[in-house]
This record gives structure tokens, C-alpha cells and sequence, in this order.
């Protein structure tokens, strides 16, 4: 009997075609690992030599990552290329636990935005407009640029701000921007687009938690100063 091509399955059974169709979590181990190696042997698609590498290890992900580039290639079909892609694949995934230990930025109070956006904005002699997308618990998940003009203002487009919001799955905004000048009073434009932004954030439950305005001498906190 043949063995039964990958391309004979239906789609959502295929694992590059399941993943853009259900997500990376639908995919078993031996499906992910099937989409690196690519191919299979003369007897087994990419997923029943998976199965079949994982079996051997008791499907244990942590004792596959010990598996060395000789182990790899005894099982028929794997050559040095693909168990080295394997291994560079686990060996990426362990590097991405560790990072995950280090604790992303987390907002407190306006000095904190201030700090942390001093090094795109001080001395600057233009002016820039940043959103920073904040996770439930205000730690920072990104910090965007969406415009510069001149010295005296820059254009904002809300939706762009948005976007970015929904791109990094933002549960809250803080906005910024600076003033080259010096003056740190918002002006009636800075409110009206405060307003405005806020207003759109309510609609999309992504609330806008502060807008401060950047002055190399200091800050102005819209939220400090109860305008939000």
C-alpha cells in the first residue's frame, strides 16, 4: 500500500494549510515539526515521520531538544539539513522562555512615560507624536511612531493611532508628543485631538489613559491635570 501524500489530504488537515486556516494552538507537536522538516520518507508523509521521531522520545519536547544532529538523521528520511533546523527550532524556543522572564516596562505615573520616551524626543527641534500600547496591567507592549511635522506641530490621524492599538492587542493608550519650544500648555488643537481620541477609544473599549506633552525641561499630564 502507498503511503498517503500530505497533498491528499484535505486542507484542514494539511499542516501549513491548518495553521493559516485555525491558528499555530489547533497544530499537534508532530504537525509543527512536520512543517519544518518539510517532507517525509518513501514510506511516511512529514507528520508519520514526526509521529515517529516523537514516539522515540516519549513525545517529551524537552528530551527531543537533547537529540543531537547524529540521533536526528538515524530516523530515515531526516538529513543533516532538516535536523539541523530542528534543532534551531527548539533551541529558538528555549532562548524565547528565558526572554519571557524579563519584565516588560510598566507605567505607573506620567514621570514614568517621561522616562521612557526621553530617549526618542529630547532635544528633538521637531515635533513627534507617539502612542504607547499598554497591557492590561499598564506594562508596554510597544511604542509607535505615528507622525513628525515641523517645529510647531505635527498631523495626527486617529485611525493610524488605532491601528497600532489593535495591531499590538492594546488594553490602553498613552499618547505623546513633544513641544521643541518648550511650552508645555497644550494648545486648543492638542485638546480637540485629545477629545477626539479618546472619545474613539471609549467606542473600541482600548481607553486612553494619559496624554503628556514632552518638553525637555518637563512634562504635561492631561490625566495629573484632569483633563481625561
Amino acid at each position: 500500500m502507498s503511503k498517503l501524500n500530505i497533498q491528499q489530504l484535505s486542507l484542514e488537515d494539511r499542516p501549513r494549510e491548518k495553521l493559516l486556516l485555525k491558528g499555530r494552538q489547533y497544530l499537534t507537536n508532530a504537525e509543527l515539526l512536520a512543517i519544518l522538516i518539510g517532507s517525509g520518507n518513501q514510506k511516511q508523509n512529514a507528520v508519520e515521520l514526526c509521529q515517529e521521531i516523537l514516539f522515540a522520545v516519549n513525545n517529551n519536547l524537552q528530551s527531543l531538544g537533547l537529540l543531537t544532529v547524529a540521533d536526528l538523521t538515524k530516523f530515515q528520511g531526516i538529513g543533516e539539513a532538516k535536523a539541523l533546523t530542528i534543532i534551531s527550532a527548539l533551541e529558538l524556543g528555549r532562548r524565547r522562555k528565558e526572554a519571557e522572564a524579563i519584565r516588560k516596562p510598566k507605567i505607573t505615573c506620567s514621570k514614568d512615560v517621561y522616562n521612557y520616551i526621553a530617549p526618542q524626543l529630547l532635544d528633538l527641534e521637531r515635533e513627534e507624536f507617539w502612542v504607547l500600547s499598554l497591557s492590561r496591567s499598564n506594562e508596554i507592549l510597544k511604542a509607535d511612531q505615528i507622525s513628525q511635522g515641523g517645529v510647531s506641530g505635527t498631523v495626527v490621524d486617529p485611525k493610524l493611532v488605532f491601528k497600532k492599538a489593535l495591531d499590538n492587542l492594546a488594553s490602553g493608550l498613552i499618547l505623546i508628543h513633544n513641544h521643541p519650544s518648550g511650552n508645555l500648555t497644550p494648545s486648543k488643537a492638542d485638546l480637540d485631538l485629545t477629545k477626539k481620541i479618546a472619545e474613539a477609544g471609549k467606542f473600541l473599549e482600548i481607553p486612553v489613559l494619559d496624554h503628556v506633552i514632552f518638553a525637555n525641561s518637563g512634562h504635561f499630564s492631561f490625566a495629573d491635570d484632569g483633563l481625561l
